[in-house]
């Protein structure tokens, strides 16, 4: 049974690993309706390997296909460009869903909400998924060509620096 009517996620879903799904999962598990949060080109220059982050069209298409197969309905995706997005601004929102790495960001779109006079949401947390290289699943170590989507070592670990 679903615990909120709308809540939100985001991130760049870049090279879609299993922490992604995770997050996923658990906002359809506890929300009725899902607004994506999906970062756009411009917001992802600073992170690590920037230049092998796939385009937001790809990243879009890929996110898009995973919810087909998975048959997830009642969702929106929203191109953001910056930490808090869309998430001050829709007041019908009751919950955020993010993993402990990310946990910080729910409390600065709680912030921004509480600026603007808006109900803070519910922070629901997910765990790491772990890789086999260390404590979780990151999109840095796959561009890195450190680990697949599915946490497993794979090819040259020279040259990578977190």
């Amino acid at each position: 049974m679903r615990k909120y009517r709308k809540v939100v996620v985001g991130g760049t879903f870049d090279r879609l690993h299993l922490g992604h799904k995770a997050l996923l999962r658990k906002a359809f598990e506890v929300g009725k309706y899902v607004y994506i949060g999906l970062t756009s080109d411009e917001m992802i220059r600073g992170k690590p390997y920037a230049e092998r982050i796939l385009p937001y069209e790809l990243r879009l298409r890929d996110l898009i296909k995973f919810l087909e197969v998975n048959s997830y309905s009642g969702y929106r995706i929203i191109r953001i460009n910056n930490a808090i997005g869309f998430a001050d601004e829709i007041k019908s929102l009751e919950a955020i869903v993010v993993s402990e790495e990310t946990y910080k960001g729910a409390l600065i779109v709680n912030r921004a909400r509480e600026e603007k006079g808006l109900k803070p949401l519910d922070v629901v947390v997910i765990g790491l998924v772990k890789s086999a290289l260390g404590p979780k699943i990151s999109s840095s170590l796959i561009r890195a060509g450190l680990i697949d989507p599915l946490g497993n070592p794979k090819g040259d670990k020279k040259g990578f620096k977190g």
